[in-house]
């Protein structure tokens, strides 16, 4: 497998205006601890980043409008060629931000959306009048030709809201929308027991699917959900039919599910440089090295990377190559990154020579 880097989620703030139940860096309006960057010094990590790849850059958080100078970053990635997006929860988008979106050649926005009424997003946000605030955002967007996608995040207390949300998601006008599956990290440990069921997650692994298959205007795709291209290819088997594909320019685009360190990363406020957004071991930090020398040198990457390291399930599992198991999930809940998925149901096979891989 070619382990370049495709995708790169940067924290520029650990700051935000909600509070959300199941927030990876359990971010506040006032980041104790974790004070923004400069501007400079957010200028040289973008000229890190290019001086040895170029991938989707994500600004992220917490809530990146929140930073005043998220456009001259914006501006200056994208003059060095990068593909630069936004993630936001919406919130605090207004005309004036869309004009700055347009101007500093921002190429898509991601939205946030957790339930279709206000009653159920505003719950999982924690702040009334969220719900509210995203739709605006879509409408701002539409009105102004701003291509945005929605991300959806699931617990049991909204999982019956799933196919509402999508219904929406496609009524809103999004581009794609993506499925996230909760990763306990953050203030996401204190909604372990609102995990959904790995009974239920393989069920509506199974409706995802089905859903996709007759989806023609929206990219769908599950997050955090590595097993769903396992349940692809069994359900795609059985139907003697080849799995149905579509991309997204800036999406980590590929049939695979774990991608943690192996094709994306996260960069946090402190320069710590993890796998993914929900892995809290940081494999290096741009502080102190360069992002190829961590990206290409870091032990924990080489590790991920290594599928025969692997344990438990996923090490016996004949289809290791397309799925991997969530490996921030494994450490969330064991303490151990190589741990099996623990939110996966299935039993291994007999493992094939050269492993099941999507064809």
């Amino acid at each position: 497998m070619d382990f370049a880097l495709k995708w790169l989620a940067w924290e520029i703030t650990r700051r935000c205006n909600l509070h959300c139940v199941h927030c990876r860096s359990s971010s506040e309006l006032e980041a104790k601890g974790h004070p923004d960057f400069s501007t400079e010094e957010g200028l040289r990590v973008l000229d890190d980043i290019t001086g040895f790849a170029s991938p989707v850059v994500v600004l992220s958080g917490g809530e990146p409008l929140l930073r005043s100078d998220w456009p001259r970053l914006a501006r200056y990635g994208t003059g060095k060629g990068l593909r630069m997006c936004l993630a936001t929860n919406g919130t605090l988008v207004t005309r004036e931000t869309c004009a700055e979106i347009k101007a500093s050649g921002i190429r898509m926005v991601s939205l946030s959306l957790d339930g279709a009424s206000a009653k159920v997003h505003d719950d999982f946000r924690c702040q009334p009048g969220a719900f509210e605030g995203t739709l605006n955002a879509a409408r701002l967007f539409k009105e102004h030709g701003i291509d945005f996608l929605v991300n959806s995040s699931f617990t049991k207390r909204n999982q019956a809201e799933m196919p509402r949300v999508y219904r929406l998601a496609k009524e809103l006008g999004a581009t794609a929308w993506y499925m996230f599956m909760i990763v306990p990290t953050g203030r996401g440990e204190d909604v372990m027991d609102e995990l959904i069921s790995p009974e239920d997650y393989e069920e509506l692994l199974k409706w995802h699917y089905e859903m996709e298959k007759n989806e023609d205007e929206l990219l769908v795709r599950p997050t955090c959900a590595p097993h769903y291209y396992r349940v692809r290819l069994q359900l795609a088997k059985e139907e003697g039919a080849s799995p149905k594909r579509k991309t997204l320019k800036f999406s980590t685009g590929g049939a695979k599910g774990c991608l943690a360190g192996q094709l994306i990363v996260l960069i946090d406020v402190d320069g710590n440089v993890l796998p993914c957004s929900y892995f809290p071991i940081p494999a290096g930090n741009i502080r102190k090295d360069s992002l190829k020398d961590i990206w290409e040198g870091s032990p924990l990457f080489r590790q991920l990377r290594d599928f025969s390291s692997y344990k438990g399930r996923c090490g016996r599992c004949e289809y290791i190559q397309v799925c991997g198991g969530c490996r921030a999930r494994a450490y969330a809940v064991s303490g151990d990154y190589l741990a099996e998925e623990p939110f996966c149901n299935y039993t291994p096979g007999a493992k094939k020579k050269g492993g099941e891989r999507d064809e």
